[in-house]
């Protein structure tokens, strides 16, 4: 019973909640694609669009049509922000832009190579959905586009700009190789011709990981040096995300059990434990969005704050935990975070969830439910994986 009451409540979330405000409110049905910043009640107050949310919009909408329920409206809405990414968001030397303006003018181009990211996974799932050859291609050309950069930082063809002086402080990103790693689960599901080369890639990923991870720290840092080297004496270099480890670890645990590999679950359980347990706010409830491994002060103002993603991957990965071990302390955890993101997060009144709290949980005002960095993604990805897992 409790398990049908749970699945109830998230189908209800996703279907009744989250789906129709998006679908409302965020389809541009004049220039395509979606419209991203909308505030509580879902109105724009902002029409410059993300990139990524193209990328990300399209790939929750053809995961939902693939796993949860095929409903030809999603695969409409699919479609729209794939061709809009197409047509406006790739630059002349392949690379998207970060932000575009409402009709497809650029905007912003970032170092990151995210978008193409998600662009990528995108037309992977589509594909996934309509069996269209077209799309697959288009992955897989973003595929080896990503791949190519993240190896070879040295020689960038594109000569994107480091965060910091290489010849001052050479360091390397967690969020590169837990984005890829993802990113080549979806791959392989999509481009089964490929499986045994998206194996090797993701044996060398799981290594670049976990070069991040400290047993004497107990810890998974953000960032490292080019070396592997902790580098202590900088705020930046100390902190600890989380919700990135704790999304990371139900990455590293979807592969374990995919390859039945007991280490790489208990390496996963680890990351999962030791992130929680840094992460978990024993006064106000809540995980923090970030911390100082050594305890000291953040750089990041809001590092108090409680962000709506990093609670979606908690619940994702100890759902995935308590099915995979059985252990009781993971269905505490999912209980826990469960009632305390539906009852801080969610908005009954007019639908979605309240990206941002404050550290004692109020949202902040005036609150949003879309912008560049939130949109369909997240909180329906996260209903979505556990209604599948449910099953």
């Amino acid at each position: 019973m409790e398990l049908e009451q749970i699945r109830s409540r998230f189908e209800q979330e996703l279907k009744k909640s989250c789906i129709p405000f998006w679908l409302t409110h965020g389809v541009d049905s004049e220039y395509g694609g979606l419209i991203n910043c909308l505030d509580r009640q879902g109105a724009v107050y902002s029409t410059d669009k993300s990139v990524w949310m193209q990328g990300r919009c399209a790939w929750m909408f053809s995961y939902i049509y693939n796993r949860i329920e095929k409903n030809p409206e999603y695969l409409t809405m699919a479609k729209s922000c794939l061709d809009f990414a197409k047509a406006h968001c790739i630059d002349e030397d392949g690379r998207m832009f970060f932000t575009v303006t409402r009709d497809g003018r650029p905007l912003r181009k970032r170092r990151y190579w995210f978008s193409e990211s998600f662009y990528m996974i995108a037309n992977a799932e589509y594909y996934m959905a309509t069996g269209e050859d077209a799309y697959l291609t288009e992955a897989k050309k973003y595929y080896d586009f990503v791949l190519g950069i993240y190896r070879d930082h040295d020689t960038d063809p594109y000569k994107i700009t480091p965060k910091s002086y290489a010849e001052t402080r050479a360091t390397i990103s967690l969020a590169e190789p837990m984005i890829l790693l993802n990113m080549t689960s979806i791959m392989r599901e999509a481009d089964k011709d490929g499986a045994a080369r998206y194996d090797t890639i993701v044996d060398g990923l799981i290594a670049d990981i976990r070069r991040f991870h400290s047993d004497e720290y107990h810890a998974t840092f953000e960032c490292i040096g080019a070396d592997g080297e902790l580098i202590l004496d900088s705020a930046p270099s100390r902190v600890i995300n989380p919700g990135h480890d704790i999304e990371m670890s139900w990455f590293l645990l979807e592969e374990a059990i995919r390859r039945d590999d007991k280490e790489l679950s208990a390496f996963a359980e680890k990351i999962f434990n030791e992130a929680f347990e840094r992460g978990w706010d024993e006064q106000y409830g809540g995980i923090f969005y970030f911390k100082d491994v050594l305890g000291k002060p953040v750089e990041a103002y809001e590092h108090d704050m409680k962000l709506w993603w990093v609670h979606n991957e908690t619940i994702i990965a100890s759902l995935m935990l308590y099915l995979h071990t059985g252990n009781e302390k993971y269905a505490e955890i999912f209980n826990r975070v469960v009632d305390y993101a539906f009852s801080h997060f969610s908005d009954p009144e007019y639908g979605e969830w309240y990206g941002y709290l404050r550290r004692d949980g109020k949202p902040t005002e005036p609150p949003c439910k879309g912008h560049t960095y939130k949109g369909p993604f997240h909180v329906m990805r996260m209903l979505a994986k556990c209604l599948d897992m449910m099953k």
